[in-house]
């Protein structure tokens, strides 16, 4: 039996937020870690078949097998496209004057 191995699994809000270290079995994919952490018990309101997960700010799928020291993320959908932000910081700055 191999050694199990340490992982983490973290979730954000505005105002909570969760982290999780724990250790799992070699040939654990993301989503099991996940569902293991207690996560979704603690927010019903993500959804276990639809999640946006990450290593490390780098997007995976739920099948991805994990690695020792892997941080699992659980992204939050976006509000607002990104793309729309800076024009609208520049709408409110447009019209002020620097000193």
């Amino acid at each position: 039996m191999e050694k199990e191995i340490p992982v983490s699994v973290a979730f954000a809000l505005p105002k909570e937020g969760f982290w999780q270290d724990m250790t799992v079995a070699p040939g654990t994919t993301a989503l099991e870690a996940v569902k293991r952490s207690g996560v979704l018990e603690r927010f019903p309101v993500l959804d276990a078949d639809h999640l946006s997960l990450g290593i490390f700010a780098v997007p995976i799928k739920p099948d991805r097998i994990l690695e020792a020291g892997d941080r699992v993320e659980i992204y939050r959908p976006l509000l607002v496209d990104p793309k729309t932000v800076p024009r609208k910081a520049k709408r409110k700055t447009a019209g002020k004057k620097k000193v």
